[in-house]
This record gives structure tokens, sequence and C-alpha cells, in this order.
């Protein structure tokens, strides 16, 4: 649990105590899940990547039909208004834009959007000892349902029903495939894995376009390590020399084994555990300062 005591969310222009109701239960974003949200990192008193959350964020909302009621300089400052507000160096941020008010399906042409930002302290959600995956029933939206590229409130019990399969299975993280069977990525991390040198991930198609994903990607070219995008199977994944999962809140994380079988040696292998060392030295040398 996080421990809420102290803390002040922004809502709406202004900033309210954690523990009290902020919003209404007739919104949008908890009725129907109508609602984009980023997930951003604060390190040692710096934002990591902070306009490329942000222009995520925007797009996400654009995808969604949601008109965003500030400009992104604005949301920036907003977000390190709240970091400030609540005298944090080392955080997790949340910005969520619902749709606003609203009791029907259709939105109303003259909805208010609720403009959401919390931070809060938060260490990687999956440790650093590496994790055992399960493959889930549970497929990833096809592009033809629903764009992956939007990070939505609502596409997200996907992933927690995933999550849900592998918990009850004994296992850290579920891993989820597309409806054609390929490999897509975790409830709320990109999957990437490494066969003969070489780092693979997924095609975009049906997968989120993780900021921390394309930092692994650029990290892996300035070490002059060969990346390909391409569909991936389970025999792919059972029979690679390493895999790791990487996203805002797990950072980068080693896979031991998926369904049941050993990937590599069940440690980080070298080229994973070179990508760890360059991410540890990158967001603390890089960032958007707070203070």
């Amino acid at each position: 649990m996080i421990d809420l005591s102290g803390l002040k969310v922004y809502i709406n222009g202004k900033f309210v105590p954690a523990e009290e109701p902020g919003i209404s239960p007739f919104d949008r974003g908890l009725l129907y899940g109508d609602a984009v949200f980023e997930g951003i990192r604060e390190y040692d008193g710096k934002v990591f990547k902070l306009d490329e959350h942000i222009v995520r964020l925007f797009d996400s909302a654009r995808i969604l039909g949601i008109k965003i009621p500030l400009t992104k300089d604005e949301f920036k400052e907003i977000v390190l208004e709240t970091l400030r507000e609540n005298s944090l160096r080392d955080a997790h941020i949340r910005p969520i834009i619902t749709r606003g008010m609203g009791l029907g399906v259709g939105p109303d042409p003259d909805y208010k959007p609720t403009v959401i930002v919390f931070a809060h302290p938060w260490k990687p959600f999956l440790g650093e000892s590496g994790i055992t995956m399960k493959t889930s029933a549970v497929r990833k939206f096809p592009p033809a349902c629903f764009d992956s590229r939007a990070k939505c409130v609502g596409t997200y019990v996907n992933g927690i029903m995933a999550k849900q399969e592998a918990t009850a299975s004994g296992c850290d993280e579920a891993l989820l495939l597309d409806v054609q069977g390929f490999v897509a990525e975790g409830p709320g991390e990109n999957f990437l894995m490494v066969k003969n040198g070489v780092l693979y991930s997924p095609r975009r198609t049906n997968i989120l376009h993780g900021i921390t994903r394309q930092t692994v990607i650029d990290m892996a070219r300035e070490l002059e390590i060969p990346t390909c995008e391409k569909d991936l199977t389970l025999g792919d994944v059972y029979t690679c020399d390493e895999a790791f999962v990487c996203g805002t809140g797990a950072e980068i994380c080693h896979v031991r084994m998926v369904d049941g079988r050993k990937i590599g040696d069940s440690t980080a292998g070298p080229i994973t555990s070179s990508l760890i060392e360059c991410f540890k030295i990158l967001i603390h040398k890089e960032g958007t300062p707070v203070y």
C-alpha cells in the first residue's frame, strides 16, 4: 500500500489532501475508464523524459478525442509544481485527464475535462532480483479494436485480468499475446529478449509505444548491440538467451523464467546487465530540474 498521509493532489487548479475525495462519482473516468494517463519518474530532483511523456499524454487524449484545457508547457509546470508542493525528490508521478462529468455513454459536446496530477515515493514495483512470467489466456486488444498507442485508463483492465491469472499461478507477472498468438507485452511493461547477441522487440502494432522501451533501444544502438522489431512467438521466448521487461514503474527487470522454462541461466545476461547499468547512469544524468 502507498502511504498517502501528507500528500497533496492537483485537481483542476487546486492542491487538495490525498485522503479527501477529489472528483465526482459521476466523472467519466470513474464510470467508464474514459480517461488517459501517464506514469513518469523523478530521480534526485529531476524528471526523466518529461517532454516525451507529456507528448504521449497529449497524443493519447487526441486519439480519444479529449481536449486538454492546457498547453504542453502549462502541463509540464503542473507536474513540477506537484513535486514541489509535496517536497519530493524521488517519486512516481501520475497525470490523469478524464473527459469530465457525464452519465451517458456518448459524451456531452460541452464536456469539461478533469485534470489530476499526483506523485508519491515508489520503488520499482517488480524489484531487482528478476521475475517469473506466465503466458496469459487474456489477449492484447488488436488495433482493429483499440489503438495501443493511447494510454487509456479503461484498457488496463485487460492487463489487470492477466496479472490476476499470473498471480494465481504463482508467477510474478503475466505475458500477453496478441490475437494472432504473437508476443505482445506485460500488463504494464514492454517485453524484450536477446538471442545470439541481437536485441528483439515485438512489433509496435499491438504494444504500447513505451518511452523506457525506446530508451532501451537507443542505448542498445549506442552500445552497438543489433536491434530488431519482429513478430515473436512463444518458441522464440522459450529458446532466447536473455529476456527482460521495462517501463517507467518497472525500470528494467530481467526475466528468470517463462511458463516454467528457464531463460538462459535465470540471471540477468550480459546484454541485459549492460542496459541496466547504462539506464542507471542515464536517469541520474538527464532530466528536467524540479527545484
